[in-house]
């Protein structure tokens, strides 16, 4: 009988010859030892499929691909996120939730989601997907927050600031008698003043605040751009363009026999010299105004 070796099989007095396409014992282990997809000389297995003939699945590409490209079945999308004037090139599942990007950026920034503000024509829902807002290839993220580290050093500063000035306000008369404030205030309510709601507090309306004076007696609006972190302050001759971190402090104070309405002053500079006064301000929106404008809402 033949012993073990090319073209015989192991057994009592008979011999078979390897069916057509068989390798020799031995040649499966080499074949296994190359790396994944190696070619070679010689009876290298055809990619996609094993020594033994059996189909093999190789693994998923690396994610390297570009917006609109798949990776291990999941669309990608190039964004462009913007935050405190630096800019992140991001690709991301399309089919991933406003949250999930929140934690993307809070790995990008250090800016824990719950302090950040994402803006993508409008404020970006957490529990939609970018696919569902229509999210494109190439569309920019506008981020707006602050850090914990920046909250702390910026922004209590400002609190005590404003507990200062409120403490100084009440040593005085009130603000609405003194005589630059009289002047504008005696022309009485503007015509085409906003509807006010006392004792009610509302988020800011999705239009500018319209309808008001300013000290010089002329109509002023307000246009909160919270994607830009920016307050607009118009008039008819001209509209500036303010970062609302260059804003150091907002006072009020309710109109005397018209406590719906309250005037208003932006601290653009260090002193009182630079509050920009803005009459006629609805009630409902007072508080919306501050926290927007100092940032508090950071904190929620």
């Amino acid at each position: 009988a033949a012993g073990p070796g090319r073209g015989s099989c192991i057994g009592p007095g008979s011999s078979c010859p390897l069916p057509s396409g068989a390798e020799e014992p031995g040649m499966e282990a080499e074949a296994q030892q190359l790396p994944p997809g190696c070619g070679g000389a010689g009876g290298s297995p055809a990619p996609g499929s094993s020594p033994d003939g059996e189909e093999r699945r190789e693994p998923p590409p690396a994610s390297v691909s570009n917006g609109g490209d798949e990776d291990g079945g999941r669309e990608l999308v190039e964004l462009k996120v913007i935050w405190n004037k630096n800019k992140y090139d991001v690709k991301f599942c399309l089919d991933s939730t406003g949250a999930e990007l929140k934690q993307k950026i809070h790995s990008l920034t250090g800016l824990p989601p719950a302090m950040q503000k994402v803006m993508f024509k409008g404020l970006l829902p957490e529990e939609k997907t970018l696919r569902e807002i229509k999210v494109t290839n190439g569309a920019k993220i506008m981020v707006v927050g602050s850090t914990i580290n920046d909250v702390l050093a910026v922004n209590t500063p400002k609190e005590a600031a404003q507990q200062e000035v409120k403490a100084e306000e009440n040593k005085k008369e009130p603000l609405c008698r003194q005589k630059q404030h009289r002047k504008v205030l005696d022309k009485g309510k503007p015509d085409d003043v906003m509807p006010s709601v006392k004792g009610v507090q509302e988020r800011l309306p999705t239009v500018p605040l319209s309808g008001m004076y300013n000290k010089s007696g002329g109509k002023v609006r307000l246009t909160f751009k919270l994607e830009q972190d920016q307050l607009w302050i118009g008039t008819k001759e001209r509209t500036e363009k303010l970062p609302m971190g260059s804003i150091k402090n907002v006072v009020s104070e309710p109109i005397e026999g018209h406590e719906d309405y309250h005037m208003m002053a932006f601290q653009l500079g260090p002193t009182e010299a630079s509050y920009y006064w803005v009459y006629w301000v609805p009630t409902q929106y007072v508080d919306a105004i501050k926290d927007t404008v100092l940032g508090k809402w950071q904190y929620f």
